[in-house]
Parts: C-alpha cells; structure tokens; sequence
C-alpha cells in the first residue's frame, strides 16, 4: 500500500474548509537528469512534465485574473519544483532573506510530513522567507523537543495557530521562523524587467531544488526519498497585492488547489502528490 504523510490520521473526519473529493492529485515523475537550477523551465524535463491546472481562488475556488501553474520531478537527490507566472507589471521590494515575503507578489511552497511542515515563499527577486512548524501534539512525543535548533528560546520561535482556520482540530503549532532548509536550491528568470511600470512584461518562472537530506525534520516519520507510490502533502499558492475589481471574487490569492478559507496552513486541504518510478 502506498504511504500517505500528512495530513489525515485520526484528523481525518475533522469539518475541513473544502470538500475532500475536490483536493487536486497530481503524479510526480522522475528527471532522467539531475536539473541545474537557473530559474528558467526550459529544460526538457519542464517542457515534458504534466503541469497543474490554472490556480484558482484560495478562498472561492473561482479563476484566477491571471495564469498561474506549477509542476514537481524528483530524482534520488531532490524534490524539483517549477512554478509558471504570468504577471503583466512584475514587481517586488524585498531583498533581505526571511523578510516578510509575503508583503510582494509572490509564490509559496509548502512540503506536509506527518508531524510537521515546512514553508517557502519567493518573489520576483529571488528573494526568499522559510518557516518551519511543528504540531504540538508531535513536539515531545515525536524527539521535536529534543533538537537544539528547535527549542522554545532559538531566535524567530513563537506559538502559532494559523491565520484564518481557527482553532484547528488537531491544535496549535511550535513556529520556527528562523529555520532554514538545509541545502535548499532556488531560481528565478523574469521574462520582462523588474518595477518597471513602462515595460509590458509577460511574467516569471521560479525553479527550486529541495534535497531530500534537508527534509530530515519537516518528513520526520516518512521515507527518504519517497518510494514509488508514496504519496505526499504538498501546496503551491501565489500572493497578490493586487485583487481584480469587483464584482469578480479575488481574494489576492490563488492555489493550485483552493482552501477555502484565507489560511495556507491547513495540510488536510494540500494537494495529493504521488510519487512514481517512471521517468518524465
């Protein structure tokens, strides 16, 4: 039988924000290569692999104003990601790491395991934000509480609940904002110029390189690489500072998979992905 992480467990009958047989699953394929990570998705294996369908509302479910898709590869070494933008006035202003990313137009990952996940955000920039969290119900009873990198006083700790799921059934979290991935990978090619209003762009493309060793704590309690027919958490959402003008519903977010409510951390809602041997 195929492993699931997640999401799920003695959670899964909780009154979740979307309906469960209309959470997106998607087949990750293998890279007959390893990628070089540049930011651009021309490269074979992004021009062969099945992409999502146009992100939709977060929170409504309806089209987004704009094309937005993503893709996943992986191979022995690392979990590929590609993200497809289109965005007319590409902008962004935040160029320090672990900034609040989240202030610009930009695009977010996040990767479920069992007990804990982790969060990516990017924007046009290249510049990005890392969070990890740690479910408190798993924090002592699964070794959280025995690493020193996750200890209640390391810089950037803080309780979290969420955003707009709350409370949510399973309980709080032990936010980490000063973690970070170890030998993350990431690109961005932007296909226009950046904050420059009197330029028509046509968009952006994000490439990230995940290594599974660098999954070691987010994917606690799961295989490493997943074995073929494992099957993961994942989402993949973008944020606008912009919404389109009413009447149309733009919440000024959109996923590939909606919510249904304004919160990226609900893991019962993320995408189904599952892993297979066959190569792109």
């Amino acid at each position: 039988m195929a492993a699931e992480s997640g999401a799920g467990g003695e959670h899964a009958t909780a009154p979740w924000p979307w309906p469960a047989a209309e959470i997106a699953r998607y087949t990750a394929y293998r890279t007959p290569q390893p990628l070089t990570i540049d930011g651009r998705l021309d490269k074979p294996a992004w021009q062969a692999v099945p992409r999502s369908p146009r992100f939709r509302d977060l929170v409504h479910g309806t089209p987004a104003r704009h094309n937005t898709q993503a893709a996943v590869l992986w191979d022995a070494d690392f979990l590929y990601v590609g993200y497809w933008i289109e965005e007319p006035v590409v902008a962004a202003r935040h160029t320090q790491r672990d900034a609040p990313i989240y202030e610009d137009n930009d695009i977010e990952l996040f990767i479920a395991g069992p007990h804990a996940y982790y969060e990516l955000e990017i924007n046009a920039l290249g510049t990005i934000y890392e969070a990890f969290f740690v479910w408190d119900d798993a924090y002592v009873v699964q070794g959280f509480a025995e690493i020193p990198e996750l200890q209640q006083d390391v810089l950037g700790y803080r309780p979290w609940v969420g955003v707009g799921f709350q409370p949510h059934p399973r309980g709080p979290r032990h936010g980490f904002f000063g973690w970070d991935l170890p030998g993350l990978q990431w690109g961005v090619w932007v296909d226009g110029v950046v904050n420059d209003g009197a330029v028509r762009d046509r968009g952006w493309t994000v490439e990230i390189a995940v290594p599974w060793q660098g999954l070691t704590l987010p994917a606690r309690g799961q295989t490493l690489p997943p074995a073929p027919g494992d099957v993961w958490r994942m989402d993949f959402s973008r944020f606008n500072q912009y919404k389109a003008a009413p009447p149309a519903q733009d919440s000024g977010a959109w996923a590939w998979s909606p919510h249904g409510v304004w919160d990226s951390h609900v893991p019962e809602v993320f995408p189904y992905i599952t892993f297979s041997d066959e190569t792109v």
